[in-house]
């Protein structure tokens, strides 16, 4: 008997392990993304659709403000920027001025999340999906899978890489289709143009 209790002891003690370990890396995690204000990389992002035969694949430049949202800039193969602030997203015109972007929910909701992360926020993402962290805190990876059964028969998983950075995007649709991202030459941002801050609502 006594060994028995030993052995259930173990197999309890063996699972809360785990999740004190992903929460510690997790708060490491969100420790170093927090420590950039502003940030600025160049992406490349590939659509894989199960209709189409071959990828689609985009090019173009993030600004991430802390507290005040991204700015997604595609260069190819057509110019587009997209202002993605809280939970609102707009298309920006030439001048920097937003124009709200209607059916883009699923697009809001994933820049939301990925706001709360790289401003070194969880809480949302934590409400919405269970989370796993593997690796280590200079090179880690983040699994985030959707606790509602309605948005789970459509979304698969998420899944962040990276270090001192976000360096990667995988996202699994239950469809088959899929986009990864991954970032490159990622810096601080420096100073913002003033069109960069009209977009974001900066003064």
């Amino acid at each position: 008997m006594r060994r028995l209790m030993i052995l259930l002891l173990l197999c309890l003690a063996a699972p809360l392990a785990r999740a004190q370990a992903d929460s510690a890396l997790l708060h490491d995690v969100l420790a170093r993304l927090g420590r950039h204000a502003a940030v600025r990389a160049d992406f490349t992002q590939t659509r894989r659709n199960p209709a189409l035969d071959k990828p689609q694949v985009s090019e173009g430049r993030l600004l991430f403000v802390l507290g005040h949202g991204m700015l997604w800039q595609v260069v190819s193969p057509y110019p587009e920027t997209l202002a993605l602030t809280g939970s609102r997203s707009a298309r920006v015109d030439a001048d920097g001025q937003p124009h709200p972007v209607r059916g883009e929910r699923g697009v809001s909701q994933v820049a939301q999340m990925l706001q709360g992360m790289l401003g070194g926020h969880i809480d949302e993402a934590l409400r919405q999906f269970d989370v796993a962290a593997s690796g280590t805190a200079a090179h880690w990876t983040l699994r985030f899978v959707p606790k509602q059964a309605r948005v789970a028969r459509v979304l698969g998983s998420i899944e962040l890489q990276g270090d001192d950075y976000l360096q990667a995007i995988a996202i699994r649709m239950r469809d088959g289709g899929a986009t990864d991202i991954r970032f490159a030459h990622t810096r601080d941002a420096g100073p913002l143009s003033a069109l960069e801050k009209r977009a974001l609502g900066l003064p």
